[in-house]
């Protein structure tokens, strides 16, 4: 895989924290912050692609029915 060099700041504790994972994992710093950093770009663009998706069915008039509705509330109603 092709890599690059990404230069960032970070607060002090955060720096510690990496530190002391990378000391206890036997993983480079650099290792663990590219896993932390891809982990949260899938995470916010599965977000994105959720709400591109709720919105295409809202624009579509693709609602939930009130029964619908209803049958789940009283599903989960204590």
């Amino acid at each position: 895989m092709d890599t690059t060099i990404l230069t960032l700041r970070v607060p002090v504790d955060v720096k510690q924290q990496l530190d002391k994972l990378a000391y206890a994992t036997h993983r480079s710093k650099s290792w663990l912050a590219g896993e932390a950093i891809k982990q949260y770009l899938d995470l916010e663009a599965w977000q994105v692609g959720e709400i591109a998706q709720a919105l295409k069915e809202a624009d579509a008039g693709d609602f939930a029915s009130d029964a619908e509705v209803a049958a789940v509330v009283e599903k989960y109603a204590a």
